[in-house]
């Protein structure tokens, strides 16, 4: 049970996996329209140099490298929680909720991009990151005081 209960972590981060690939080809479509329509060149992406890239590219390319940077303290903080045998509904349903956070900023961001709104759903993405880090490092603290015990 202890090993499947674990690896039910595995779940959230494929969404989060799967999240990174469906902005990565939104990014892609954006780049492909903006050449075609004259917006670009190719050679602009050789380098990233010499025009100025439209607002259609640059919110998705933000986006997806936005898309490396907290979320990998989250694959880590699963990954953590695994190792540590940390698991249970709570945690889950945590990952879950950071899943469900990082989607909501994508849409927000990648469609009509109502800053306040992003913002808000960026910093609920971070509280419940500490959240799910929180769960973690308590985790482990019983877990050697138990041992110590």
């Amino acid at each position: 049970m202890f090993v499947r209960a674990t690896l039910l972590l595995i779940y959230p981060m494929a969404a989060m996996v799967l999240l990174t690939f469906v902005v990565l080809l939104h990014l892609f479509r954006s780049r492909v329209r903006a050449v075609r329509d004259g917006q670009l060149t190719t050679k602009y992406y050789r380098v990233f140099q010499g025009e100025s890239e439209p607002e259609t590219t640059i919110k998705p390319a933000r986006h997806f490298v936005n898309l490396f940077e907290a979320p990998t303290l989250f694959y880590v903080g699963c990954l953590a929680a695994m190792v540590s045998g940390d698991y249970g509904l709570v945690l889950l349903v945590i990952a879950w909720l950071y899943v469900v956070a990082r989607i909501a900023h994508a849409w927000i961001h990648l469609g009509g991009n109502r800053v306040r709104h992003r913002m808000r759903v960026y910093f609920l993405g971070w509280v419940i990151l500490l959240a799910l880090w929180v769960h973690v490092v308590v985790h482990v603290i019983t877990v050697r005081m138990i041992l110590a015990g």
